[in-house]
């Protein structure tokens, strides 16, 4: 499984190097490393990466992250897989840590808000084209487009819990629904003291608030380790569920923060789902100013990368017997369709909020509100991502100094 070969230092350059440039969402992501650890070092070969890919797929959590800790753990063992994906989410953390500062102290100033209300309207055409590409990929024939369409309005028209809609989804795709699978004839031992190690740490701070009866805290802790349970489908389906949770059940963001954290992350490093760090950090500076921020967003990254550890040590020693699956792999195909109509409609309540001001789900807006410039920028936003196919690290920078100059000039 090891290969000592590969210095440690070596490890940590080409990691820290994914790390840093693991921009554009886990297709990018997964590219970078198919050229970085396949194509350019060697260190997994074609095949095995593809089954990894596949392993990743089947688990909970962010699937990019949780294929260098593979490539780590297959290499170097435990430590490896530490020091791989540690270094896949650590340069995003930092970043967003930043931009949650930044935030926090000029998100109140007039051209601030005019800023972000750029990055808003491309925060919806960046997930108009998520679904645009998801549609022509995932949803092959009738069960898959029901699938889909169900989701959509059990969670926009009836706010089901999001839970409820994946084991359906899942259930449906068992029974219904065929993939395809691949096996692989070498298979690991399975090593239980880091899944042990990494279900106590998960574990740490459900008993240590517990303990100091740190009510605010025990409840991060709870939702978004529950978050990392259900992170299937990828970060733009599970931002639905953290909006019921953070929007509309605790009202820690409002509808404007939500979308502002989904574009900032956007434009940071590392997995997607580091958004939910950005909203950790929010909600613990409107409970208790910038130290409950501090711990909180800490809080988050930990329940929820932990867990990935978990996973990848827990099943990776299995990948013949995952992968070769048929009815876990039709399982996850059913949630990957849900996910579409997931995406759908957190998409549109993303679109209504922006053009009308807060909107509650299956509700009808009020359309003499109607936000013109919010009009105008996501048309701005649509034409450069689907016509001029520019990059979303253009795109974002681009949309925030175009709504500035607008700023500027009194719009």
């Amino acid at each position: 499984m090891t290969n000592a070969s590969v210095s440690w230092g070596e490890m940590t350059r080409v990691f820290g190097r994914i790390g840093c440039l693991s921009f554009g969402g886990p297709a990018a992501q997964i590219a970078l490393m198919q050229d970085e650890l396949v194509d350019r070092h060697g260190w997994i070969s074609q095949a095995g990466f593809l089954r990894a890919i596949s392993l990743c797929m089947l688990l909970p959590g962010p699937e990019a992250m949780q294929l260098a800790t593979y490539v780590g753990w297959k290499m170097r063992g435990t430590w490896g897989g530490i020091l791989a994906g540690g270094l896949f989410v650590l340069p995003g953390a930092l970043v967003i840590f930043a931009l949650a500062a930044l935030y926090l102290f000029f998100g109140s100033f007039n051209l601030s808000q005019t800023i972000l209300l750029g990055i808003q309207c491309s925060v919806v055409a960046i997930l108009a084209q998520a679904l645009w590409r998801m549609v022509g990929r995932i949803l092959e024939g009738p069960v898959a487009l029901a699938l889909a369409a169900l989701a959509f309005g059990a969670l926009f028209f009836f706010s089901l819990p999001f839970p409820l809609v994946l084991i359906l989804a899942a259930l449906v795709g068992t029974f219904a629904m065929t993939a395809k699978t691949e096996s692989d004839p070498q298979q690991a031992r399975p090593t239980w003291a880091p899944v042990l190690a990494m279900a106590a740490l998960w574990s740490l701070p459900f008993v240590l608030f517990a303990a100091l009866d740190a009510d605010f805290l025990a409840q991060i802790t709870y939702v978004f380790s529950k978050l990392a349970v259900l992170t299937f489908g990828g970060a733009y389906a599970v931002l639905t569920y953290l909006t019921q949770i953070a929007v509309d059940g605790e009202g820690w963001l409002t509808a404007d923060q939500m979308i502002d954290a989904l574009g900032l992350a956007e434009t940071t490093p590392g997995p997607l789902i580091l958004v939910t760090q950005f909203v950790g950090i929010l909600a613990g500076y409107g409970v208790g100013g910038a130290g409950m921020a501090l711990a909180a967003g800490t809080l988050v990254l930990w329940v929820t990368f932990i867990s990935c550890f978990l996973w990848i040590f827990l099943f990776a020693p299995h990948l013949e017997w995952l992968t070769g699956q048929r009815h876990l792999a039709a399982a996850l195909k059913g949630v990957s369709a849900a996910a579409v109509g997931i995406i759908a409609q957190l998409a549109l309540w993303f679109l209504l909020n922006v053009l009308f001001g807060p909107t509650a789900k299956g509700a009808l807006p009020d359309v003499t509100a109607i936000n013109g410039w919010a009009v105008a920028g996501i048309a701005i936003a649509a034409v450069i991502l689907f016509r001029l196919k520019w990059s979303v690290l253009t795109l974002i920078p681009t949309m925030a100094g175009i709504a500035a100059v607008v700023g500027l000039l009194g719009g």
